[in-house]
């Protein structure tokens, strides 16, 4: 979550909420990732945050070294005993030299430095290591909840959103990618959340938070009232976010 010599933090503040009610990512997504890597020794993650995809590299790594710019992120991680979590700049990993055999980013490289980041990358993976950056854009809840979100997403957090939010939108297919891309089967986030998961995991955007500090609670009060009211009396939901990846081998 670094660029270029200074830390943007967009999360800090609400690294609690972020930890609680983030998703997880799939099981296919670690395992399609861990049959690329040339070995399973040790992975590293790359703004963790609160340790989402960390803990997942943890089943077929040996070791993960889970690294974020932000302390109280790092302070929020999900405990894991072969996860070791560092508070760094993506550029700046504290690994020796050639040691990685995979190097993941999810939902983060949008806020790298990335020359720096692609750099640290060349310099701690060994021949033949796997680089992803993973993202996902907006959730997608059925065709009734999508016609609150969409609108909330797009109009009233349009101007609170960091330009960099563009390149999660575009699938991350307009960030430089300097490797021998690979290709990645379709995988996607799927969950059975209850509303309040939902009124939670929205509550954690950065640009949520910035429309609160502008406007005060009451426009994302107004949102979870409409979510709500057509959320209909099933006690769960199936919430859904496709993933967009970039693989290559360094």
């Amino acid at each position: 979550m670094t660029r270029s010599g200074s830390f943007e933090d967009h999360f800090s503040e609400i690294a609690a909420a972020y930890a609680a009610h983030r998703p997880s990512y799939p099981a296919a997504l670690v395992d399609f990732l861990a049959r690329l890597a040339p070995e399973t020794r040790l992975a590293w993650d790359a703004g963790c945050g609160s340790g989402q995809l960390s803990v997942l590299l943890a089943g077929p790594f040996d070791r993960v070294v889970a690294t974020d710019a932000s302390a109280e992120q790092i302070a929020r991680a999900a405990p894991h005993p072969k996860v070791e979590y560092r508070c760094a700049p993506a550029g700046v990993s504290g690994l020796p030299a050639r040691v990685v055999d995979l190097a993941t980013a999810a939902q983060a490289a949008h806020w790298f430095d990335l020359p720096a980041y692609y750099a640290e990358v060349r310099r701690v993976t060994r021949p033949g290591a796997i680089v992803a950056l993973i993202s996902y854009g907006v959730v997608m809840a059925g065709a009734d909840l999508d016609a609150v979100i969409r609108p909330f997403y797009r109009d009233v957090l349009a101007s609170y959103w960091p330009p960099e939010r563009r390149h999660v939108d575009g699938g991350y297919r307009s960030l430089s990618f300097p490797f021998a891309e690979l290709d990645a089967p379709p995988l996607e986030i799927r969950l059975d959340w209850r509303l309040e998961d939902l009124v939670g995991y929205i509550g954690t955007w950065s640009a949520v938070w910035a429309l609160e500090q502008a406007e005060g609670p009451g426009p994302f009060a107004t949102f979870r009232r409409a979510l709500a009211g057509v959320w209909g009396s099933a006690a769960v939901r199936t919430v859904r976010w496709p993933l967009a990846l970039r693989v290559g081998r360094v």
